[in-house]
């Protein structure tokens, strides 16, 4: 089976790392190839071959207008000539801009099988990132063969667009070579530098109310950075909240296993792997709650959630900072559930459901 996945670029990005992952583990088992729309040179490595788009576009991080099979027209035109002349059997649209795409590519290349893989969930990408473009990405939705969601709360959703809906974990990217130090009093978050999305306002307020000698250090870099640090800063948290910029994998391994609980504030969230990375290494989890923190902790089964509000989270780590004994109770939790995220399973299930679609075509044609 030869596959295409097609993103926007090649930029880091969580959903991108989570498309380009599965792409190479499916690279040892199929034909797999990537695409970009985008000339931006890959922030990953790529185990398979990258198409470029004929007449590059560059949406910047993503698209967000209104219009996008007219902005598209000839990005469209280029991804269906390169399915054709290529012959791919089947091609992964990753999120709603190449979503809306479908339409035209089920009209060129009929008998290509066609997955949307929705990277984050489905009240975002109606009511913010998509919703000047509804009736296109709708579209999309109605005519791939089956949508992929990363939570069962929104495979619910999407199935109203798409009986063929399916929920499927993203694999993890990052797993620990050693357990977490349970000791150090340190919280670790990894995140973009996104305020409104990250809910950097809330974990700054949030640092504020922690106890000597406990630090938060972040990694990860973005739009915001000076905007967070500034507001570090002005509330003279220097050597409470720590920004550490971007880090390789090594590095990660060293800032999840040195610290003794992992903090995510988001506002929303598609499947965050930052909280299964966490897991692996015993960490316990405090996350404010949305449809992707709550995939992962079950209604606090396997982390504590807490209302997007300082005092419920810092309620909800008091424990673990007062008690090691706490601490190691919730990391085993946390290992145990981490199990359900490898990237050997996931992708288990990635072959049958390829090897489902490719039966079903084969039977109609």
């Amino acid at each position: 089976m030869k596959i295409l996945f097609c993103l926007e670029n090649l930029k880091m990005d969580g959903a991108h790392r989570a498309t380009i992952v599965v792409g190479n583990y499916l690279s040892q088992i199929y034909d797999v190839s990537f695409y970009s729309i985008s000339t931006i040179k890959s922030y990953f490595e790529l185990d398979a071959p990258l198409f470029v788009a004929e007449h590059p576009f560059d949406t910047g991080k993503s698209y967000r207008g209104d219009d996008p099979w007219n902005d598209f027209d000839q990005q469209i035109k280029d991804l269906t000539k390169v399915l054709k002349e290529n012959r791919f059997d089947a091609v992964v649209l990753t999120a709603g801009t190449l979503t809306s795409f479908a339409p035209f590519i089920r009209k060129a290349c009929p008998n290509v099988i066609q997955l949307a893989w929705m990277h984050n969930n489905f009240n975002t990408y109606m009511n913010q990132y998509y919703k000047d473009m509804q009736p296109e990405f709708q579209s999309g939705l109605k005519s791939v063969d089956t949508i992929i969601a990363l939570t069962q709360s929104d495979a619910d959703l999407f199935v109203q667009f798409n009986r063929n809906t399916v929920r499927l974990y993203n694999p993890l990217t990052l797993e620990a070579k050693e357990p977490a130090d349970l000791n150090k009093k340190v919280i670790s978050m990894v995140c973009r530098m996104d305020i409104a999305h990250k809910g950097l306002d809330l974990m700054v307020d949030v640092g504020e109310l922690l106890p000597d000698p406990w630090q938060l250090r972040v990694a990860g870099t973005g739009a915001d950075e000076k905007q967070v640090q500034q507001m570090i800063d002005d509330k003279g948290l220097q050597n409470k909240v720590i920004l550490r910029g971007a880090l390789s994998d090594e590095q990660l391994q060293e800032h999840y296993r040195d610290s003794s609980i992992f903090l995510l504030t988001s506002r929303w969230e598609g499947l965050p792997l930052v909280v299964g990375e966490a897991m692996t290494f015993g960490l316990p989890i405090v996350a404010t709650y949305n449809t992707g923190t709550e995939e992962y902790l079950k209604e606090s089964r396997y982390g504590r959630l807490a209302k997007f509000e300082k005092n419920s989270v810092f309620r909800a780590l008091k424990p673990l900072l007062e008690s090691h004994e706490q601490r190691e109770l919730w990391g085993q939790t946390a290992l145990e559930r981490s199990s359900e995220f490898s990237g050997s399973r996931i992708i288990e299930q990635w072959v049958r459901l390829l090897e489902m679609l490719s039966g079903r075509k084969n039977q109609k044609v």
